[in-house]
């Protein structure tokens, strides 16, 4: 299973190898999902959210996407195509660029 900053910054996939951005994992790592959203890193505020299976994480960064972006989007909205976020690839090990 990945760490939670390495699903966070999973920018793609080899197989079953999720391919990570270390400059990102390092710089935001640290911070939780609302700081995340608050800084515009919406794919990872998303990813966090989805990664803690929190509800109220999800429905903090839907709020903060649609203050930025002026949408009306729900936390029922298609928010895993929007972001390209898929929880339920299955993943043996990471690599870090």
């Amino acid at each position: 299973m990945l760490s939670r900053e390495d699903f966070i910054f999973t920018i793609g996939y080899d197989g079953p190898v999720a391919v990570v951005d270390g400059q990102a994992r390092k710089r935001y790592g640290s911070l939780s999902t609302g700081e995340l959203a608050e800084k515009g890193l919406f794919r990872a505020a998303y990813s966090s959210a989805v990664y803690s299976k929190n509800p109220g994480e999800l429905e903090t960064v839907v709020e903060v996407y649609n203050k930025f972006s002026g949408s009306s989007l729900t936390v029922t909205s298609s928010l895993d195509r929007l972001f390209g976020v898929f929880p339920t690839v299955v993943v043996k090990r990471s690599v870090v660029l």
